[in-house]
């Protein structure tokens, strides 16, 4: 299969955006594509929010590659989200379609800073396409999740992946792990991890797990626990700045969009 749009099946990640999923509406996520079910939340951002009418596109997807084409029911606009069920919201528009995950799968791990700074990091590796989202505990971390806090904090990055995923029309939910120390991150990712540093090597798809540490940087010893460095330039990034740019680069190489050095 070659083309994005092409029914269940596909095994092609496609390398440009469906025009599809670009002329929807909006994207929502359900548990089942074939019988679309939305959440209350959703419900009344498509209707209340989005105030979309009878018989618009919207795509919904199960986040695992599979997403199908809808039309808002008739009735949807006339009830109002306060009325309508949330099956009868959208109606299918045509087959169960499957985009393959592209490969290698890419993780970015980083370390929370203050304020609404993970967030953004989060969001932001979500549209650029990183599969894989990591908060870290290093030496020296400013910020620390821990217990419930550390729960609540996760909790909120998933939200916002999981809408930024439907903002870029993105049928693959990033996974967002659990906060992790630095030394534990190789088991629970289930592979090799390389620390983003400076003065280091340029960046591969032979390294797709790629950490970025804290305002402070890394210490002595994780330097060393990790091997080569990883590098993104010649000047010094901030925390969040080098982990947007570290998927950047990353998810360029794998799309081709970013030419590896010769």
């Amino acid at each position: 299969m070659g083309d994005a749009d092409a029914p269940t099946g596909g095994t092609e990640a496609p390398r440009r955006p469906d025009p599809i999923l670009v002329a929807a509406a909006a994207m929502v996520f359900v548990d089942d594509p074939d019988a679309p079910v939305v959440d209350r939340a959703d419900l009344h951002h498509l209707l209340d929010v989005l105030r979309l009418r009878a018989g618009e596109l919207v795509a919904v997807s199960d986040g695992a590659g599979g997403w199908a084409p809808c039309r808002v029911a008739s009735t949807a606009r006339q009830l109002g989200s306060r009325r309508v069920e949330p099956g009868d919201v959208l109606v299918p528009d045509g087959p169960v379609r499957v985009v393959q995950r592209h490969l290698p799968s890419i993780t970015v791990a980083f370390a929370p800073t203050k304020g609404d700074r993970p967030e953004w990091v989060t969001q932001k590796l979500t549209e650029l396409g990183v599969d894989r989202v990591v908060p870290l505990r290093t030496s020296r971390s400013v910020v620390r999740w821990e217990g419930d806090r550390g729960m609540k904090a996760v909790e909120r990055l998933r939200r916002v992946a999981r809408e930024a995923a439907a903002q870029c029309r993105r049928p693959w939910l990033p996974v967002v792990t659990d906060v992790c120390g630095l030394s534990d991150a190789p088991g629970l990712i289930g592979a090799p991890l390389s620390l983003a540093d400076a003065g280091g090597d340029p960046p591969g798809l032979d390294r797709p797990v790629l950490a970025v540490g804290p305002e402070g940087g890394w210490d002595d010893d994780e330097r060393s626990a990790f091997g080569a460095p990883v590098g993104l330039g010649p000047t010094i990034l901030r925390a969040e700045t080098a982990a947007v740019v570290a998927g950047t680069l990353l998810c360029g190489l794998r799309s081709g969009v970013v030419l590896p050095l010769a």
